[in-house]
């Protein structure tokens, strides 16, 4: 059983109790999601190092803020003209210029994305490669970057990310990929945010997401 290999190798008490405990509405979005990310730990972590409680309570604690604990897996781009004013206050100065865009998330996927991470202008790759999955992958060049990683056809089928048997797997890949693991076998939570956001937004709950997965975990 997944929980047993991952408590004889150290990841005791539990990964799958901590996960269930912690994700109390993991499947609600995913039906399974909770199931394969227990299933599938152990080869991840193997694949990538991930071999103490200690990087497990790192990985886990930024997938758990960036995914909403399972239950934010897709980028709401649902906005209203206020909130794209508020947002992009460069992109959408006025109303006027917010408007065709309120409440129409492929359009502003593809106004606002289009032209970097390697999005095509004129194309839908705002919208396609729109942020998903366990740390909300953005941009055709993240996907592609997630594709050589995994072995996965995340450009053609970025959905994959979503999938409950690869939804661990493509976290933990950005992970790595971002040049997270020196941080988190220094224990620092600030190294680790700022290589996988890009800064530190929403570093206090991404702590607070540390710490309850390290006393789950036993540490």
């Amino acid at each position: 059983m997944p929980d047993a290999a991952l408590a004889t190798r150290g990841y005791a008490p539990s990964f799958g109790e901590a996960l269930r405990r912690l994700w109390p509405h993991g499947d609600s979005k995913i039906d399974g999601l909770l199931s394969g990310t227990i299933a599938s730990a152990p080869a991840v972590f193997d694949k990538y190092g991930i071999s103490t409680p200690l990087l497990v309570a790192h990985v886990m604690a930024q997938i758990s803020h960036e995914c909403g604990a399972g239950t934010e897996i897709n980028e709401n781009l649902n906005y209203s003209a206020a909130r794209m004013m508020a947002v992009w206050p460069s992109r959408f100065p006025t109303v006027a210029s917010a408007a065709p865009y309120a409440h129409n998330p492929r359009a502003l996927a593809n106004k606002v994305y289009n032209g970097r991470m390697g999005n095509r202008e004129g194309s839908d790759d705002g919208w396609n490669f729109r942020g998903r999955g366990a740390v909300q992958t953005t941009g055709r060049e993240g996907y592609e970057r997630l594709a050589r990683a995994t072995g996965l056809d995340a450009v053609a089928r970025p959905d994959v990310v979503n999938d409950p048997a690869h939804f661990l797997a493509c976290g933990v890949a950005d992970f790595i990929g971002c040049g997270c693991l020196p941080y988190a076998w220094r224990d620092d939570a600030r190294g680790v945010t700022r290589h996988l956001n890009g800064g530190l937004t929403g570093l206090r709950e991404r702590q607070a997401w540390l710490s309850g997965w390290k006393h789950a975990l036993g540490i």
